[in-house]
């Protein structure tokens, strides 16, 4: 029996979740610039996903023997972790694939909300099919 080929639609994962969650990080940036600390980013995105009904944990430990805690975990879905700083570099990128290999979820977004334009990036847990 021939698989069939997914669309390009179908193989986004959470298309909907994550375009909620880029909306919300738009709306918390034109709000607060760019310059504010990663706090008070966390508390203004966490403040907005109260107020449109998100379902979410904020600064979760995933994993207690490496103390690893993320930002937040979305609908059970999605690992989003904020960074205000001048440029993401590989080791943020790291940070993401440990916690979703940790936790056994599929998709996590890095927003780094100094940068002149937030570019969340989407990291795929590639472990899990």
């Amino acid at each position: 029996m021939r698989k069939l080929r997914k669309t390009e639609e179908e193989k986004i994962l959470y298309k909907d979740l994550s375009y909620d969650i880029n909306r919300v990080l738009f709306d918390v940036r034109k709000n607060l610039g760019r310059y504010k600390n990663e706090k008070q980013y966390c508390d203004a995105i966490e403040e907005l996903f109260f107020e449109r009904g998100f379902v979410y944990e904020r600064e979760k430990i995933i994993d207690k023997e490496s103390r690893s805690k993320v930002d937040f975990i979305v609908e059970n879905k999605i690992i989003l972790e904020i960074k205000a700083k001048s440029f993401i570099t590989s080791n943020d990128y790291f940070q993401v694939r440990r916690y979703l290999s940790d936790s056994g979820l599929k998709l996590g977004i890095i927003a780094n909300m100094r940068q002149y334009n937030v570019l969340p990036k989407r990291v795929i847990n590639s472990e899990i099919d």
